[in-house]
């Protein structure tokens, strides 16, 4: 297998992880009493279950790293509202709308994203939920992960603290497959801590470095509460609560879907970037198969051709 091959493999492995944890969390916007039932007792809701705009745009990232082996900002951009307007259904939100509209109309990508919130670009978690793939193909180079997860954000979000949410997860997801090469393995606040010291500050960083004195057995919903309430879809409200769950369960997928899931807010979203990182270092068989078989087929999808190499 050659080098580009297995850093395919690995990227096409986070989106598989992404794809479930996505369509795993969707299921779980019905009324409270479903809810409370579902996830007291730990049912899987019933399947099918269908990924969101999280997962489609990820797949325009292991389709940009298939064709050029690294962010290509027009071309993404390009895939990215080609994909929009074969299903513009999928959750996008009211930004991401106008943005993905504007880019297949002919708007430059940089103007579409830059315009945002009266010129203050958008600060969502929209970049964030798709870059685990970009930390999986250059898992080695984290100065690369660096790079290349910001060019990937810019295309969409031109906020400064969506960029550093894009690249805390796919520095996360890059350290979380080191890790399972590592000797010693990292500790929760190990992983936090090397996560941290490659970040800008910023209030995404802030949020982050709480989570190092929050322990695992702590209550959910306090845990929500220092860390961020995903509810509005911020990169900087939504990414540390996503990396300090991944921190804990690094080595258990159904369990980190679960715990990640408890903390509602923007579940869906929520569920794909842990799911994204765990799939990294997770044993596959920590995966359920009725969860496998009850995701949408990343792999018969309209919104992506997953080559042979």
């Amino acid at each position: 297998m050659t080098s580009t091959e297995f850093r395919l493999q690995l990227a096409q492995k986070s989106l598989l992880g992404l794809s479930i944890g996505d369509a795993f969390g969707q299921q779980f916007f019905i009324p409270v009493d479903e809810l409370n039932y579902y996830l007291q007792n730990q049912i899987a809701p019933p399947t099918p279950w269908y990924f969101t705009d999280d997962t489609i745009m990820a797949m325009g990232i292991y389709d940009c790293l298939q064709d050029f082996g690294y962010i290509h900002q027009d071309s993404l951009a390009k895939v990215f509202a080609k994909n929009y307007m074969k299903d513009n259904s999928r959750g996008y939100g009211g930004t991401a709308h106008a943005i993905l509209r504007n880019i297949y109309q002919g708007m430059p990508w940089k103007q579409a994203s830059s315009e945002a919130f009266d010129g203050m670009g958008s600060m969502g978690n929209g970049g964030a939920m798709r870059a685990a793939l970009i930390g999986a193909y250059f898992y080695d180079d984290l100065e690369k992960v660096i790079e290349q997860a910001r060019l990937s954000s810019e295309v969409t979000h031109a906020h400064q603290e969506a960029q550093i949410g894009t690249i805390a997860v796919a520095l996360a997801a890059a350290i979380a497959y080191q890790n399972t090469i590592r000797e010693k393995k990292l500790s929760s606040k190990e992983f936090l801590s090397a996560i941290i010291e490659l970040l800008p500050e910023s209030e995404t960083c802030s949020y982050l470095k709480r989570g190092l004195n929050v322990s695992k057995s702590s209550n959910i919903q306090s845990v929500v509460s220092i860390l961020g309430d995903s509810s509005d879809m911020t990169a900087q409200h939504t990414v540390p609560f996503c990396l300090w769950v991944a921190s804990h369960h690094l080595y258990h997928f159904e369990n980190a879907i679960w715990h990640t899931v408890n903390g509602l807010g923007d579940r869906d979203t929520t569920c794909a970037i842990v799911g994204s990182i765990v799939a990294l270092s997770a044993p596959e068989e920590t995966i359920p198969l009725l969860w496998k078989q009850a995701t949408e087929s990343i792999y018969n999808s309209d919104f992506l051709i997953i080559r042979e190499e």
